[in-house]
């Protein structure tokens, strides 16, 4: 098993002169996992510098921009959903990222109130599927995020989640489960990452609060266990955001601190992941 950090911890892009990084690596961290919003603005020499200097490896984060939208009625805002992801997934293939993770279905907080049709069932399929070639040309693989209520209406689950990656039927393309999101809509947390089983192909660790991994009431050693059981070995990526940052705390609700410092999340949450996991 391999262990992450998210610098969404410490700002909405990535700045390598933010991330504490002789603290994460003294922690234990195997890679980190940086936001790409905007493939045409990523700092790739910071990148590069960072990874190499650290020896760290890595993974991309990403979200569907202003106007771009897999699964809209709107055949344009499809199109634009599909150029930038097809950009993004160039990108993490030539900056050497192992993976790219996020919720690829839906622009984040798009809420309209109903639920989700057939249609734009079909449409997420067939989205997911025209990135597979881009996904083998990179030599990437894909890992779709399902959020909670609050976020998205189009997917929550994993059993949601597993029936849509049953459809893609790309064995570039899975699921990515996040204890946060999962601890709002699942029954078992356990359960829900054995749901998920050989269509697992990411894990964001969170408590319950979005703070230190281990300072609430995520059941840390059973979730561990039933990851283990289905046969996972990749990354459990801390994620959690900067409450000081205006445009990650309006996205993400977050109004108050999650622990004494931005940097416990990352060095404390890997420190207590690492130690459980080797007890296991």
């Amino acid at each position: 098993m391999r262990f992450g950090v998210n610098t969404l911890i410490w700002s909405a892009t990535f700045d390598p002169a933010l991330v504490p990084w002789d603290a994460l690596v003294a922690a234990g961290v195997d890679g980190i996992e940086a936001p790409c919003f905007s493939p045409a603005d990523f700092d790739r020499a910071g990148f590069d510098k960072a990874l190499e200097t650290h020896r760290l490896s890595a993974t991309l984060v990403s979200v569907n921009p202003p106007g771009a939208n897999p699964i809209s009625d709107d055949a344009g805002e499809r199109a634009r959903a599909l150029e930038h992801w097809r950009a993004v997934i160039a990108l993490a293939g030539e900056v050497g990222a192992e993976s790219l993770v996020g919720p690829t279905y839906s622009p984040v907080g798009h809420l309209p109130g109903r639920r989700r049709t057939q249609q734009e069932w079909a449409r997420a399929v067939d989205f997911h599927q025209q990135l597979g070639p881009a996904l083998e040309d990179a030599g990437i693989e894909l890992a779709i995020e399902p959020l909670n209520r609050f976020e998205t209406y189009f997917l929550n689950t994993a059993a949601d989640s597993v029936a849509l990656a049953q459809a893609i039927d790309h064995p570039r393309i899975g699921i990515l489960l996040d204890t946060f999101h999962a601890n709002i809509e699942e029954k078992s947390l356990e359960a829900a990452y054995r749901t998920c089983g050989p269509y697992l192909k990411h894990v964001h660790t969170c408590e319950n609060d979005r703070g230190i991994p281990g300072s609430g009431h995520v059941s840390w050693s059973a979730v561990l266990r039933s990851i283990r059981e289905t046969g996972y070995d990749g990354w459990l990526t801390i994620e959690s955001f900067n409450a000081n940052q205006p445009e990650i705390a309006a996205a993400t609700a977050i109004w108050r601190d999650l622990a004494p410092s931005t940097d416990d999340i990352a060095v404390r949450g890997t420190q207590f992941l690492r130690g459980l996991w080797a007890t296991l």
